[in-house]
């Protein structure tokens, strides 16, 4: 009879891990930027705000990329994906700056409908004008916001967060805003076949 190993004792992971906070919400953590804490706290606070109304646009993207229907489902569909995916790299890289200014940035979906200015959407289906001029609102809302804190941070000598809001968030929703805007032209689907 063949012996049976001995008993070893099995690496049980520990995962009754009591919480353990290492920076609260709405403190800067010292770092060699040269910039004052103040301009660092005043352009986490305002980047805060731009990543809840970025993560909101981005989820309403995706919301009327799935609802949408009519004569145009297959462009906007598609169009509405992309333009999800580019405020989804916006959220990353929004975050990320927060970080490296030495704060928290928000990240949880209840934190984000407390703090969004972007109006809700209802649960339902809309038609593709009401999502459209949905979106073209969130944009408008976000831009005015972003241009306002770029000058913000350049007042206060934070380039870095003015070229973020400057080069990446308003570009990025000002292209969204134009190819939006466009499926609401009012030119006939039918008026070039005639």
């Amino acid at each position: 009879m063949a012996k049976s190993p001995a008993k070893t004792d099995v690496a049980q992971p520990d995962y009754e891990i009591p919480a353990n906070e290492i920076q609260a919400y709405g403190t800067l953590k010292n770092l060699p930027l040269g910039l004052e804490d103040n301009a660092r706290a005043s352009s986490v606070a305002a980047l805060n705000q731009v990543l809840a109304d970025t993560i909101t646009i981005r989820d309403m993207y995706k919301k009327h990329h799935w609802q949408v229907s009519g004569a145009t489902f297959y462009a906007l569909h598609l169009l509405l994906d992309k333009h999800y995916e580019e405020q989804a790299t916006l959220v990353d890289t929004i975050a990320e700056r927060i970080m490296t200014l030495g704060g928290i940035s928000i990240a949880m979906a209840h934190d984000v409908a407390e703090m969004t200015r972007v109006a809700r959407p209802p649960k339902g289906r809309e038609d593709v004008p009401t999502q459209i001029s949905r979106l073209l609102k969130a944009h408008e809302q976000i831009l005015i916001y972003a241009r306002e804190s770029a000058a913000q941070a350049a007042e206060a000598g934070d380039e870095g967060t003015n070229d973020l809001l400057i080069s990446q968030v308003t570009r990025t929703n000002e292209m969204q805003v134009w190819f939006l805007a466009e499926h609401l032209a009012n030119t006939p689907l039918l008026a070039a076949a005639r």
